[in-house]
């Protein structure tokens, strides 16, 4: 494959309909400090390209998750796919339920109908076309994306009065915000803790995780998936920039009259789908072209996600902790299997998501748990060679376990009440009258939240790095409790670039000898079922000699 059609997948991939619904809402309620979300991915894929990515295509593995097996053991490689698989779960869900909301707002269908309906033709494609359909309607659910979002921009800017009407509106609302330097974490979004996280949590993302390296892979050569990561990173950077603008617009719009307290939404992330029919609806095909493009992101994400949780079940479960030698026929039905279990389940969770803080929080703190703990693993095999396998396992458990502690526990203080999310003021003085507001300006009364465990108080940009930072320490800590490695005798392959000076001269005589070792062994059990079979057969025909007849 060619890296355009793989970038455009990659930035599929990222953009969900998390992105384009959730991005405005957290805009319009919490102001512009999330815009540079978008700088810390220009980070991010700066670290992935000459970091984490060389290690990959060094080793040519077929799952991301194959390298810890070469760099530690079988039972850490298992324990990252878990929280791999887990993570995908809790996140689908999430992917099917945005454009449900989406087509409930302009259509008034019921949520978890239109989510059955998405998730059915999403693995009905994804079933029979494999990684190759995913990467090229990828391609072009991304153009049906930009071009939705960019229409409606142009439109809308032009009905309001242009863009500087938007930006005057915004700073008088006080949703213009691009210096808030403090180092509270406990605040939703500030400059230090929206590129720390976002740093952190992308890099994660589009550097270890199997659905991104799945794709840097089915390229040809190393360059061509840098070329891919420097288009994906382009490509996402601009996105964004567009769905924050989106934000701005529709509170340049709604910015005397909240459409939630005026009972017109039900959530704040139908702010934009409320805006595109308000505006211009009466403008034919406009509304469609918006669903086309809120679908797309969804179902790009959904397939995505289908087929590499899929991969990763066959490689690390399948093959791997069963020791299952497949036809190439069986291993194909039993990745279909996989698809529709996983859909069945995600459409199961929908009723869970209606209850979240913001899809774009609640989607980024769920994810946080394995993203964080993953990456630090990773981390810890290829930036620091002194690591074994047992301070991996038990630096992955501790991270994992204050990952999840910190982000469940947050989701459930906001679905309680206990935690009320601090909106910027909003105004109702123009609403109509039959909505029954009397008041101008609104100020949500919070609660005293001092008595709440602090963690639970974190701004979810805080998760991930807590996780990478625990496992990593944790990790660290407990490799020279129980013998760090010889590093004399490690493959110089498993160790990122940047930090092969660390390892001694004689180290050089291992290269290639994790990724020949863990395959050999591999190959060994290959044969020694294909010996199985064979000997059963020869013992079949000694008990029953007219089996041949």
């Amino acid at each position: 494959m060619k890296p355009f059609p793989v970038a455009m997948s990659l930035v599929a991939s990222y953009i969900s309909g998390v992105t384009i619904l959730g991005t405005p809402a957290e805009i319009y309620n919490f102001g512009t400090q999330y815009w540079f979300i978008a700088f810390s991915i220009w980070f991010s894929g700066t670290t992935v390209a000459f970091v984490y990515l060389p290690v990959f295509c060094r080793l040519q593995v077929n799952s991301s998750y194959e390298y810890l097996e070469m760099r530690f053991n079988r039972e850490v490689r298992t324990l990252a796919s878990i929280l791999f698989v887990m993570d995908e779960i809790m996140f689908l869900p999430i992917v099917i339920y945005v454009p449900s909301l989406a087509f409930n707002q302009v259509t008034g269908m019921d949520v978890h109908v239109i989510g059955s309906i998405v998730c059915l033709i999403c693995i009905f494609y994804t079933v029979l076309g494999g990684l190759k359909a995913v990467v090229y309607t990828d391609t072009w659910q991304i153009i049906v994306m930009f071009i939705s979002v960019i229409v409606i921009v142009i439109l809308g800017s032009n009905a309001i009065g242009g863009p500087i009407v938007v930006w005057h509106r915004g700073s008088e609302g006080g949703r213009l915000i691009f210096d808030n330097f403090s180092s509270s974490l406990y605040e939703r979004h500030t400059i230090y803790g929206v590129i720390t996280g976002g740093i952190v949590y992308w890099t994660a993302f589009n550097g270890v995780n199997q659905t991104m390296v799945q794709r840097y892979l089915s390229l040809p050569n190393e360059k061509d998936s840098k070329l891919s990561v420097l288009m994906f990173t382009v490509g996402v950077s601009l996105f964004i920039s567009l769905c924050v603008y989106s934000g701005l617009l529709v509170y340049a719009t709604y910015h005397k009259c909240d459409p939630l307290s005026a009972g017109r939404i039900q959530q704040d992330d139908q702010l934009l789908p409320l805006y595109v029919m308000e505006t211009v609806g009466h403008l034919r095909g406009v509304p469609g072209l918006f669903i086309a493009g809120v679908f797309g992101a969804a179902l790009s994400s959904l397939s995505v996600v289908l087929n590499s949780t899929a991969a990763v079940v066959l490689e690390d479960f399948v093959k791997g902790c069963l020791r299952i030698r497949l036809t190439e026929k069986t291993a194909t039905f039993l990745v279909k299997i996989v698809i529709l279990v996983l859909g069945a389940i995600s459409m199961g969770f929908l009723f869970v998501v209606e209850r979240m803080g913001g899809i774009l929080a609640g989607a980024t703190s769920l994810s946080a748990i394995s993203a964080g703990t993953t990456f630090g693993v990773f981390t810890l095999g290829m930036l620091i060679p002194w690591s074994n396998s047992v301070g991996a396992i038990i630096g992955a458990i501790t991270g994992t376990t204050v990952s999840s502690v910190i982000a469940f526990g947050s989701q459930y203080s906001i679905a309680t009440g206990l935690i009320v999310l601090h909106k910027l003021p909003i105004s109702v003085e123009r609403c109509k009258a039959d909505y029954g507001i009397q008041a101008n300006v609104t100020e949500i009364p919070y609660p005293n939240e001092s008595n709440i465990f602090p963690l639970f108080r974190l701004s979810y940009h805080w998760i991930t790095p807590i996780g990478i930072i625990t496992t990593v320490a944790v990790g660290t800590i407990f490799s020279f409790i129980f013998g760090k490695t010889n590093i004399s005798c490690l493959d110089p392959e498993l160790i990122t670039p940047v930090c092969q000076w660390l390892l001694p001269p004689e180290a050089q005589r291992y290269a290639g000898t994790a990724a020949r070792r863990v395959r050999d062994f591999t190959q060994t059990e290959e044969n020694r079922g294909l010996m199985q079979e064979a000997t059963s057969s020869i013992m079949n025909l000694r008990v029953n000699p007219t089996a041949t007849r």
